[in-house]
């Protein structure tokens, strides 16, 4: 697996975004997205991804040059019209909107219609975090996940993201979806000729299986069982009375329909922590709880109990001093689009 440093990494899906059309402060912009979920670890939503969004400019799903109006119709919340650009790119905007609002107000929430895939929300959270935000983050997807009772795919997968600052930089980053695993690790399973545990995904009749195969057949699981899909329904429908977006089975699939843009939704909820709790305060807080939490037993003595975020922030700061290990497709791919 070759190792590229941090830096030539970024300047070539900058130069890939910069070839497809995009302006050049949105392709750094975007890049340095993508990058910073790499160097996190999260490789499904990493550099990976340049080849994707690339291809939906290409296709006319994404727009490259969207121009993205902001209107307050309050003083602490901010409303963004995505118009279907980049999404790294608009998510942050709505990001610094949605800061802008809660350095006046001490809290700002932004939503956003029409915007594309955004990634990875840690790399998102990470900047709020640095700011002195806590931030709650959430945008939905194609359907990936079944109604209560139900046996077809009609809700997004929706992620759901939390940040608590620390005035030190360890903040909790917690970035996760609404299943119980990815489509990625049941394709991984079927290519390894391995079972997976029943919880993870439904056969084509709605029933749990252990064979991948017949997983990729049916839809993942959520988790809590319809607890999770419930909670995923609720975003999915916030974001669609809130920011106008598109919901549900009105969200194509993007991987199978890449020329139609997926309208989905956005909401960036920040509150000004330093206007709550004094940073030493909030500090010791986090250390104490580091502490309670590394005192417990553990079931692998060789794996230590952390806050989420401690390994993905020791992650990145790894890749910058030293290099992102890419695969070889991922390293072919940015040498075409942006060598």
């Amino acid at each position: 697996m070759p190792r590229l440093p941090y830096g030539e990494a970024v300047e070539l899906a900058e130069a890939a975004f910069r070839r497809a059309g995009v302006r050049a402060d949105d392709a750094g912009l975007a890049a340095s997205m993508l990058a910073e979920a790499e160097g996190m670890g999260i490789v499904t939503h990493g550099l990976s991804r340049v080849g994707t969004y690339v291809g939906r400019i290409e296709a006319g799903g994404i727009d490259a040059r969207a121009v993205v109006p902001i209107v307050s119709p309050a003083p602490a919340l901010r409303r963004l019209d995505g118009a279907n650009g980049l999404g790294p790119v608009i998510a942050e905007r709505a990001r610094l909107a949605a800061s802008e609002a809660a350095r006046t107000c001490g809290a700002g929430v932004a939503v956003v219609r029409r915007v594309s895939h955004v990634g990875a929300l840690a790399p998102l959270l990470r900047r709020a975090a640095d700011d002195g935000f806590a931030a709650i983050v959430t945008t939905n997807t194609a359907p990936m996940l079944a109604p209560a009772g139900g046996r077809e795919a009609r809700i997004g997968n929706a992620p759901i993201g939390l940040a608590v600052p620390d005035p030190g930089g360890r903040h909790l980053i917690l970035d996760m979806a609404l299943s119980t695993v990815s489509r990625s690790r049941i394709r991984a399973a079927a290519k390894a000729g391995e079972t997976i545990p029943a919880d993870w995904a439904t056969d084509e009749h709605g029933r749990p299986t252990t064979d991948p195969s017949r997983a990729l057949t049916g839809i993942l699981r959520a988790i809590g069982g319809d607890k999770g899909a419930n909670l995923a329904l609720g975003l999915d429908l916030m974001l669609a009375t809130l920011a106008g977006a598109a919901m549900l089975t009105e969200i194509p699939n993007a991987a199978e329909t890449p020329d139609s843009p997926q309208g989905l939704g956005l909401m960036v909820a920040l509150i000004d922590a330093e206007r709550l709790r004094p940073a030493r305060e909030r500090a010791g807080r986090l250390d104490e709880a580091r502490t309670i939490l590394s005192g417990t037993a553990r079931v692998d003595e060789g794996v230590p109990i952390r806050l989420p975020g401690d390994r993905a922030l020791a992650r990145l700061a790894e890749a910058r001093a030293s290099g992102l290990d890419l695969s070889d497709e991922c390293v072919a791919m940015l040498r075409r689009l942006g060598g």
